[in-house]
Order: C-alpha cells, then structure tokens, then sequence
C-alpha cells in the first residue's frame, strides 16, 4: 500500500511540474512572438489590439481576456480545472515577465529564428500542459462548450471563434503576419507530436482479488506474468 501510494504521489507531482512548466513555457513563447514582430497567434492578435487600446501590458490583459471567457463557461455549463484556473493567470504572468527580460529585436535575422522558435516552444507548452490532464484553457473549454450546445462541429466552431478574435484584435491594432499564418499551420502538428512525447502513463490500481466461497474449488494461478482479466 505504501510503494502504490509513493507512486500516486509521484505521479501526481509529475504532473503538476508538468502543468506549470508548461503554462509559463506558453506564456514565454507567445511573448517571443511578440518580440519577433512577424504576427502573432490568433489570441495574441485580440490582447495586443486590446494593449494597443488601453494601455494595459499584454500579460494583464492575458489574464483580464481569460477570466472573462472563463464567465462565459457558467451558461455552458462546464467545469473548470485546475489547470483553466492556472491558466488564466500563469501564462499573463509568464509572458510579462518574458517581455521584461527580451528587448526589441532588430533585423530579419534576428526576428525570424525567434519567431520560428516561439512557435516550436509554444507546440512544446500545449502538449506539456494538456498531457497533464488538469483540465482544459480558458478558451479550449468555451470551444468545447459551444460545440456541445450548439450541436455544431469543432472544427467549425473553432474557426469561428479564432477568425472573430483575429478580426478584432486585428481592427484594434493588433499584428498579423506571417508568424500568423505559419502558427496556424504549424501548431496543430506540433501540439499533435509532443501531446504524444509528453503523455502520461495512467496511475497503477491496486488489484483487489475477491477471496472463493466456502467449500469452493481452488482457483487456476494464471501462468507467471499473465493476467487476470474480467471476462
């Protein structure tokens, strides 16, 4: 019982670091984004149009936008995690923090690797955090709850959403370009392969065997390493 609750408890810590370093590696890379200044991801374009407006950082507003989607789950009925709380405020804080320490790039041949790069690291983060299984971001969950109410596809609903927030923050100020384009190529298979590379291994049960009834048979041991499996 120990060695089985040693293991949960590593499973569990796991996961945790898991979860964290890849909600700050979110915010990291989408503030390399910004440094590039090659467009960014289809959110980044609404909170830089909002930063662009009010004056806000672009973390801050990270975290406004995700607390304000988050409001929007209560009608759709879903269930937030800890990682949609964490999510909230981590990445805002991450990408904040990023921009502090990274200075304006000057020149293509600083700004493309850079952009290249965010985009990799940011295929790193989503596959980190999801794999972790604390539940789903902020906007994830809006997604998947809008295609459980309205009946309509992810696909379509997520088009949807991002073309609407693009065209907004886009209306606002916000950059588009070719790191636009590229991360909306790019991610899917991105977050695809290290969503694999980072998968979790589902914690061992232990398995509680039922003692036979009085006066019954003996029981078959199953050959060494087979087992034994409900029928």
């Amino acid at each position: 019982m120990s060695s089985t609750t040693a293991r949960g408890t590593t499973h569990l810590t796991r996961r945790l670091v898991q979860l964290y370093v890849g909600l700050t590696l979110y915010g990291a890379s989408s503030a390399l984004l910004v440094r590039a200044e090659l467009g960014l991801e289809p959110w980044g374009v609404l909170h830089q149009g909002l930063t662009e407006l009010t004056g806000i950082s672009i973390g801050v507003v990270s975290i406004i936008v995700g607390a304000i989607v988050l409001l929007l789950w209560i009608p759709l009925r879903q269930r937030p995690g800890l990682g949609t709380v964490s999510n909230v405020f981590v990445v805002g804080l991450a990408m904040d923090g990023t921009l502090a320490l990274v200075g304006d790039l000057d020149g293509l041949g600083a700004r493309i690797p850079v952009m290249a790069l965010a985009i990799v690291l940011n295929g790193v983060a989503t596959g980190l955090y999801i794999a972790a299984r604390f539940g789903p971001g902020p906007r994830d969950g809006l997604m998947t709850g809008l295609n459980r109410a309205t009946g309509r596809s992810i696909r379509l609903v997520r088009t949807a959403i991002e073309v609407a927030v693009v065209v907004t923050g886009f209306l606002l100020g916000g950059s588009l370009g070719a790191g636009t384009v590229l991360y909306a190529l790019a991610i899917g298979p991105l977050a695809q392969l290290f969503l694999r590379l980072f998968e979790l291994p589902a914690p061992a049960t232990p398995t509680v065997t039922a003692a036979p009834p009085a006066g019954s048979g003996p029981v078959a041991t199953p050959p060494s390493g087979q087992a034994i499996l409900p029928q």
